[in-house]
């Protein structure tokens, strides 16, 4: 009994620091300073799900890592809360917003796996543009960018090793160097 204790602690951890570093990822400065990403509660919001979508993309490839995938997107959903907590939203008001944040997640996810999943080369940027920017008239030039880089990034998870992303050791591209090749 005493080591399941331990089992699930050592999980948290790993989870909480597989978290951190998507956190950490999406608050990086080059994407609101060079990307024209807006500094913004929901910029940063935003910016956290995609990560979170990529990395999930990630883990559902391999089958020994779904569930560390559905612990990872229950420690999203619990950051939210916390988050909306902080921000004063209400304890009766909180679970329509938690819904509102699943229905933007899973569409935000269905539509950059769509993107991904198409030689389109404008499909991610478009995605991007729409969800990440707002739509703002000034933002194409950012979304094709950001579009690279998302790019860059998911081709980077898919070539890092299962086992050490399950003891929370990811990589993500550099966000400050230009991402070659093209958005599609």
């Amino acid at each position: 009994m005493m080591f399941h204790f331990f089992r699930r602690d050592s999980s948290a951890r790993t989870i909480g620091s597989l978290y951190g570093t998507i956190v950490a990822q999406a608050r990086a400065a080059p994407f609101y300073r060079n990307y024209g990403v807006p500094d913004t509660v929901n910029g940063r919001f935003e910016m956290v799900v995609l990560h979170v979508v990529l990395v999930l993309r990630r883990l559902e490839s391999a089958s020994e890592l779904r569930p560390l995938g559905q612990a990872l997107f229950d420690w999203f959903c619990r950051d939210m809360d916390g988050s909306l907590r902080e921000m004063g939203v209400g304890d009766l008001a909180v679970p329509a917003k938690m819904r509102k944040i699943g229905a933007a997640f899973y569409g935000r996810q269905a539509a950059y796996a769509a993107a991904l999943a198409t030689p389109e080369a404008g499909a991610l940027a478009d995605a991007l543009e729409r969800n990440v920017f707002g739509g703002a008239s000034d933002s194409a030039g950012g979304a094709v960018r950001l579009a690279a880089y998302v790019r860059a990034a998911d081709g980077l998870l898919a070539t890092q090793d299962v086992q050490a992303i399950g003891r929370a050791e990811l990589t993500f591209p550099d966000a400050t160097a230009p991402q070659t090749g093209s958005t599609a």
